[in-house]
């Protein structure tokens, strides 16, 4: 098996994404996709989340629906059903008296409570709008999962991983809304969904597909372009050498050469003993591929997360991440020591709490259940990110799609179609398609995002709009606001609010003019 082959399988096996992504790299274990699997729910200066998943903590309300499992089937199988969990908070709602709004999240590959709980922007607008919140739970993650609640069932073979689709999840999420208004007598309340990064994307595939259920969407960080011939499978590291080299030339070198540098220690007598005193490894995890993947996954979710305040979405970070990590790169107090360097920038990512007292490059927790992601990306969310140019602050790699296959058909037995995405929802010669017959959806992305080239950066018509932040990273209009947001931030906020405000306005007119 080949270095790439090797690496795919590990990052699958490992539960690789939203991402969402798979990023093919010359390492072993790499996981560039949306999220992590080192989470921690952002903590930030809100009202504090219970982890008991109990909802106690007044934020919202567990609830569950009985979903259908096949809504694309009339085989006695597909009317089996499971129980899918939502989360609901009616605190600021008008009512359906006065069909005031429902605003909607479309929920990621993962537990729904963590993406609430990242998603203050829904909280803190909603008064605005007297908005119902509902935050949606993705079918096979979480609680929400079919076959009885039994993980080891749904997840056990292609047959039943099949029902793991986009399009089932979008289906789900219909299916569910149009039965919540009915029971909420809520039929002439106008529903706006929401989402960021693989949420993003079902959020306008949403609009797209139910613009008779959904009246808008915000796409916050969704790489709807970032498929089969589209996006260039180079753009996404790009994107991340362009964030370091822009704070420090040397910290763009340090990092580019000591690839090499840890490949040529492993292999000295007593080298790797060396790596792990220099990096503060536990003595269970010294591998220079592990290592390596380990130092670039802490790049990759950094560059992501370059908000400018501090934040605890994947791990504590200090404001501007990338800032701190080339920092410590540059200390001159490290002197020649390339190693000393980069064990201060990957602490600035695993350990800037401080807690931490060795590094164990093994461990594989999934505390956020975002495993089922490897099924996605082996099927219809193929997202090319792994090329590496000359220039990149990564080894040079060509991106190979043979590995995918080879790896996907191995583990599940499936072979991957990357064409189909852009064949169900559209993507290729997006700006003439969507102005044909979309509307109401707002793209957000922050360049310093490695998701932002996949993204929808211009403006396609008067109602679908890309909101471009310069300084923005994943999603960090979706945030809580704190009182240092920088200026650009507020007025992106300002922006999605406006916007939102008119689609709502205008449907009351519409909804006044048909009653009349």
């Amino acid at each position: 098996m080949s270095t790439a082959q090797l690496l795919l399988n590990l990052l699958l096996h490992l539960s690789l994404i939203f991402q969402c992504s798979l990023a093919v790299s010359p390492f072993r274990k790499i996981v560039p996709r949306f999220p992590s699997p080192v989470i921690h729910p952002e903590s930030s200066q809100r009202p504090s989340i219970s982890n008991d998943h109990s909802g106690s903590n007044g934020l919202y309300e567990t609830r569950y629906f009985t979903q259908v499992l096949d809504h694309f089937g009339f085989r006695p199988e597909s009317y089996q059903t499971f129980q899918q969990r939502y989360l609901i908070n009616s605190t600021f709602w008008g009512g359906p008296q006065r069909n005031a709004p429902i605003f909607v999240y479309t929920g990621n590959e993962g537990d729904i409570e963590w993406f609430t709980q990242n998603t203050g922007f829904m909280f803190e607008t909603a008064p605005r709008f007297n908005a119902l919140l509902v935050f949606i739970e993705h079918r096979f993650y979480g609680k929400s999962i079919p076959f009885g609640g039994n993980k080891e069932v749904a997840y056990s073979n292609s047959s039943t991983l099949g029902y793991l689709s986009s399009t089932q999840a979008l289906a789900d999420y219909a299916t569910l809304i149009t039965d919540l208004k009915k029971n909420w007598t809520a039929e002439d309340s106008p529903v706006v969904v929401f989402g960021g990064s693989y949420g993003g994307m079902l959020a306008a595939w949403f609009r797209l597909k139910y613009p008779h259920i959904a009246i808008g969407a915000l796409s916050s960080s969704s790489p709807i372009l970032n498929f089969d011939n589209i996006t260039s499978p180079y753009s996404f590291n790009d994107i991340i050498t362009r964030d370091f080299r822009s704070e420090s030339e040397n910290c763009y070198q340090v990092i580019k050469r000591s690839w090499q540098k840890i490949e040529d220690m492993a292999e000295q007598h007593g080298g790797l003993k060396i790596l792990g005193k220099s990096f503060g490894l536990c003595k269970n995890s010294m591998d220079a591929g592990y290592l390596q993947g380990w130092l670039q996954t802490a790049l990759i979710y950094t560059a992501m997360t370059d908000y400018p305040t501090p934040s605890n979405f994947l791990n504590p970070l200090p404001a501007y991440p990338v800032k701190q990590m080339c920092k410590a790169i540059d200390d001159p107090s490290k002197g020649d020591d390339d190693f000393a360097k980069l064990y201060g920038a990957a602490n600035i990512y695993y350990n800037y709490s401080g807690g931490v007292s060795c590094f164990d490059l093994l461990d594989d927790s999934d505390p956020h259940g975002l495993g089922e992601w490897a099924w996605q990306a082996c099927t219809e969310m193929i997202l090319p990110t792994g090329g590496n140019r000359e220039t990149s602050i990564f080894p040079a790699h060509e991106y190979n799609y043979n590995d995918r296959v080879a790896t996907c058909t191995s583990l599940f037995g499936v072979v991957p179609r990357p064409t189909w995405i852009p064949i169900e929802f559209g993507g290729h010669d997006i700006r003439r398609t969507l102005r044909r017959f979309g509307s109401n959806i707002i793209f957000f992305n922050g360049l310093r995002d490695p998701w932002s080239g996949g993204g929808v950066l211009k403006s396609i018509s008067k109602s679908i709009v890309a909101i471009v932040a310069e300084k923005g990273a994943h999603h960090v209009d979706l945030r809580y606001s704190t009182s240092e947001d920088p200026e650009w931030l507020q007025d992106v906020r300002k922006k999605e609010i406006k916007i939102i405000s008119g689609w709502i306005s205008q449907y009351y007119r519409d909804l006044a003019k048909s009653s009349s």
